[in-house]
């Protein structure tokens, strides 16, 4: 579980990326999830855009990721970040240190 602090540390990190998904109509499937894992494996920190047609929600989201140790950052309008740390990646992200 994060703490605040280093939401906001990953949140200001995320406003510097694009999406690198979309998801559409189809909405969630296996072939998502298998995607946000090996993206959020190399890169730890996902930002994804949800088009004007998905039916997805964010409690959808929540409930699909939850078990893999996914953390949900934030939803701001359309689009989603999604972080899941990787100790073994050498340039990992080194959140800031909380109490």
């Amino acid at each position: 579980m994060l703490k605040t602090k280093q939401i906001v540390f990953l949140r200001s990190m995320a406003q510097k990326i694009k999406p690198v998904m979309q998801i559409g109509k189809d909405g969630l499937n296996e072939n998502s999830l298998e995607t946000i894992l090996a993206y959020l494996y190399k890169h730890e920190l996902m930002k994804i855009s949800i088009l004007q047609n998905s039916p997805i929600e964010e409690d959808d989201i929540k409930d699909f990721i939850y078990g893999y140790d996914i953390e949900f950052i934030e939803k701001k309008g359309r689009t989603i970040v999604l972080y899941k740390p990787n100790p073994k990646l050498k340039d990992s992200i080194k959140l800031p240190q909380v109490k």
